[in-house]
């Protein structure tokens, strides 16, 4: 029982999520204005997308920081600890 109670789960997930993947389909749309209103929609969740990459681009972008002091102090102190091990 416990077996099949964890796959109708597992299967409603997976629908569940294919469903919310799938992108609204805007030219079916009979009404004029119900289909520019679904143009809309997705101009707005295009520009978030956009948006939430390009934020994420810069994060990737930052500089590289150099070492600081304490830190070179740290692996001067390992490389003479062992040399050849």
């Amino acid at each position: 029982m416990k077996l099949a109670a964890s796959l109708l789960f597992t299967v409603i997930l997976i629908t569940s999520h294919a469903n919310a993947a799938t992108p609204e389909q805007c030219r079916f749309i009979e009404a004029r204005a119900e289909r520019e209103a679904c143009y809309q929609r997705q101009e707005i969740a295009r520009a978030a997308r956009q948006k939430a990459n390009e934020a994420r681009q810069a994060e990737q972008q930052k500089p590289y920081e150099p070492m600081t002091a304490d830190d070179a102090q740290l692996a001067k102190s390992l490389r003479s600890i062992c040399r050849g091990c």
